[in-house]
């Protein structure tokens, strides 16, 4: 859902804000750039920490990061920041995400239970889109969709934590 809404209403929310359509270009170029350094990163710390407080902690920033550019003045800045750190957490839950459902079941059921887990992205991500363009419709803001995002990052953080993933045995050198 985070990806989705944002992707779709980020403009939206720039010019909702005065601010000019190069903002919206640069901040989806931002987080197409700090997607790629996030997703190499979190597939680095898959390495050495449990995959799933590799995604809470990308979840729970997700949230934080959505309060923080609420509370912030509305400038190109305010979006440029913005754009950058949820651009790390971007695409970073794949690698995480893979590997968990590959520790949790092995390779055999690998390629289906991770087919099944984007499938339920996707339609998260519908959603997002959607309800999107139905708070702006209907409120002329996207502000109770930034609370409901914020509100599901929380649930997926704390979705991550009662998995019962094994501890990491450093491989031989």
């Amino acid at each position: 859902m985070h990806v989705a809404f944002l992707v779709t209403h980020l403009p939206g929310e720039v010019a909702l804000c005065g601010l000019p359509a190069s903002v919206s270009a640069v901040s989806i170029a931002l987080i197409g750039l700090f997607n790629i350094a996030g997703s190499l990163a979190a597939g680095k710390l898959g390495e050495r920490f449990r995959m799933k407080w590799i995604l809470a902690a990308m979840y729970a920033s997700r949230a934080v990061l959505i309060a923080l550019f609420l509370l912030a003045p509305p400038s190109a800045w305010t979006f440029y920041l913005f754009a950058a750190g949820l651009g790390f957490t971007w695409l970073a839950t794949v690698p995480p995400t893979a590997g968990l459902v590959g520790k949790l079941f092995g390779p055999r059921y690998l390629g289906t239970l991770f087919g099944l887990t984007l499938l339920s992205h996707q339609v998260g991500g519908f959603f997002g889109a959607w309800l999107g363009g139905v708070a702006l419709e209907a409120t002329g803001s996207y502000q109770w969709m930034w609370y409901a995002d914020m509100a599901l990052a929380l649930v997926a953080a704390l979705a991550n934590a009662p998995i019962r993933e094994r501890r990491l045995v450093p491989a031989a050198a």
